[in-house]
Parts: C-alpha cells; sequence; structure tokens
C-alpha cells in the first residue's frame, strides 16, 4: 500500500468515526499533495508523497513556535494536533548519534575542515536526509561539529 492510498483509507476511518480534526489533517494533506502534483503535471511516488508530507510537518513545527511566543495555546494545540497526524507518515527520523556518525562521515569525504566549509557538507548531506532529520537539526549539527574540528 502506497502513503497516498494510506492517506485515503485513513481518511474515509476519520470520516466513519467522525474524528473532525484527524479528517482535517488528512484532507489538508492531501490536498497539498494534489497541488504538488497539479504544479509537476505528473502523480508523485512514495518519496514525492514524504517530501510533501515533510514540508508540511516543518510549517506546522514553525507555526507551533510562533503560536508558542505569541501565547495563543488554542491554536498551539490545534497546530499541535495536526503534526502528530502529520508524523504518523513520516519514516523514522534518525537519531542524533546516527545523523552524527553521517554527518562525520560526509565531513570526511568532502574534506571539510572549517565552518566555510559548511555548503559542501550540506550540498552532499542533505539529500542522504531528507525525510529522516529536521533540517534545522542537520544544521546544528554540522556547525557544532565543525566549530570543534
Amino acid at each position: 500500500m502506497t502513503i497516498r492510498e494510506k492517506i485515503e483509507d485513513d481518511i474515509r476511518q476519520a470520516m466513519r468515526s467522525q474524528n473532525r480534526q484527524r479528517l482535517d489533517a488528512l484532507r489538508f494533506l492531501k490536498n497539498a499533495i494534489q497541488m504538488v502534483e497539479k504544479d509537476q503535471q505528473k502523480a508523485l511516488d512514495d518519496t514525492g508523497v514524504t517530501e510533501v508530507i515533510a514540508k508540511q510537518v516543518k510549517e506546522r513545527r514553525e507555526s507551533i513556535r510562533m503560536f508558542e511566543q505569541g501565547s495563543r495555546t488554542d491554536l498551539v494545540a490545534k497546530e499541535s494536533a495536526e503534526l502528530a497526524v502529520l508524523e504518523e507518515y513520516m519514516p523514522p527520523q534518525m537519531s542524533a548519534e546516527q545523523l552524527s556518525t553521517l554527518i562525520r562521515d560526509v565531513i570526511q569525504q568532502v574534506g571539510a575542515e572549517t565552518p566555510r566549509d559548511k555548503g559542501r557538507v550540506m550540498g552532499r548531506l542533505m539529500p542522504q536526509v531528507r525525510g529522516l532529520a529536521d533540517g534545522a537539526q542537520v544544521n546544528a549539527l554540522v556547525d557544532e561539529i565543525l566549530g570543534s574540528g
């Protein structure tokens, strides 16, 4: 079963169980996938769908952070619930240890030595961790490792 088929099936289940919050989150996700497909004029495979989901997850995290700063607990709760639904469709995330090991390997492969080499490291690293790790976390770890040497 593809991710798209699972989303469709979960939308039907949410309608049957009358879980409005889950249904809204899944319909929003389905719409986002359809918009990307329309823009690219092709159907997305599981990798493409995962990229759309990852983008939606990132947007929810940013919204939660901004709503927390604005003391909007009602909106934080809504976005957090949607984030939990979206995260169900993400592949398992890499642990900090796995990510750190991969970063060190890439740094060695590209011969990076200083923080100025960060662009080369990130260029090689991001395709490998797309959907498996948060970009902000990757960025921070690369800074930390390149800074410490």
